[in-house]
């Protein structure tokens, strides 16, 4: 009995062993008479939506154009704006007239030739879009402009007075460029930084009122914007200037201290043609 049962046990599972590859080779050969039997699924889109499509392409194509082009424009603003206010920190006492000439051409140059493409590229179309392809040149236009205006008038150049310098370059029948309350400030905050090294370098040269001056414009600067960036929208970098402003301002005041204090202790140069100069604070000893 026991061998019949193991013995029939040996057979059954010799036939399930046999027959299991057959049935799943069965199984695959449907599944794939099954798979072949399907049609690839199409996404059926009418004509109107394919124009769609392409005009969009279209679109996207000549935004990033357009973003190159003002990328370069701007890169080209920036360089020349530099040099413009390169040129105005080479004032002197007996050059201030000349430099000042100098750099008021150069800026009259970066506005014909360079600002003049960014005009031509976004007039007429919603700039606000491509802002931060030239935001940085904008900033480092009005630093070069207010910082030419400020030496010659001894105020600030505002923000209205600015775009109206840019109205002839547009087209009057298409909406002209705009530079914006924002670009604006920052490029203000910039001219804190420019405005300090020039009143150190006043400090140096002797015209110790003129970067008095500074000081109180600085000054003013600052305390004005103290109440004006808390509330601003967009004011991340307003903030990491307002820092820099600040130490600027307190240079300049360190210096103008320093020189108010210690003023008896300041020495002229050496090659004084005051023929009542002494070294000594006396008259000459002759021996």
């Amino acid at each position: 009995m026991f061998c019949l049962r193991g013995c029939s046990r040996l057979v059954c599972s010799s036939s399930l062993m046999a027959t299991k590859p057959h049935r799943l080779h069965q199984i695959v050969a449907g599944a794939t008479l099954q798979g072949a039997s399907k049609k690839p699924r199409t996404l059926m889109v009418d004509s109107a939506m394919q124009d769609g499509f392409s005009k969009y392409a279209e679109y996207l194509n000549e935004l990033n154009d357009k973003r190159e082009r003002i990328v370069k424009a701007s890169r080209d603003v920036t360089i020349n704006s530099k040099k413009v206010i390169f040129q105005v920190h080479r004032i002197s006492r007996g050059n201030k007239e000349e430099v000042l000439a100098n750099a008021e051409n150069d800026l009259a140059n970066v506005t014909k030739q360079y600002m003049s493409k960014l005009v031509k590229e976004l007039q007429g179309t919603d700039f606000w879009k491509l802002r931060r392809a030239y935001t940085f040149g904008v900033q480092e236009y009005v630093e070069a402009a207010t910082l030419c205006n400020f030496c010659k008038t001894g105020t600030l150049l505002n923000l209205s007075e600015i775009n109206a310098s840019l109205l002839p370059l547009s087209d009057p029948s298409i909406e002209p460029l705009q530079i914006n309350v924002l670009d604006y400030i920052l490029g203000i905050a910039d001219l804190t930084g420019e405005l300090m090294r020039l009143a150190i370098g006043r400090i140096s040269d002797g015209e110790v009122e003129y970067a008095k001056k500074i000081c109180s414009f600085v000054r003013d600067i600052y305390r004005e914007l103290t109440l004006l960036v808390p509330i601003m929208e967009d004011n991340a970098d307003m903030k990491k200037k307002m820092e820099t402003m600040l130490q600027s301002v307190v240079k300049i005041e360190n210096a103008c201290y320093s020189v108010h204090v210690r003023g008896s202790e300041y020495i002229p140069l050496l090659g004084t043609n005051d023929p009542d100069f002494s070294l000594f604070g006396a008259a000459d000893f002759e021996p």
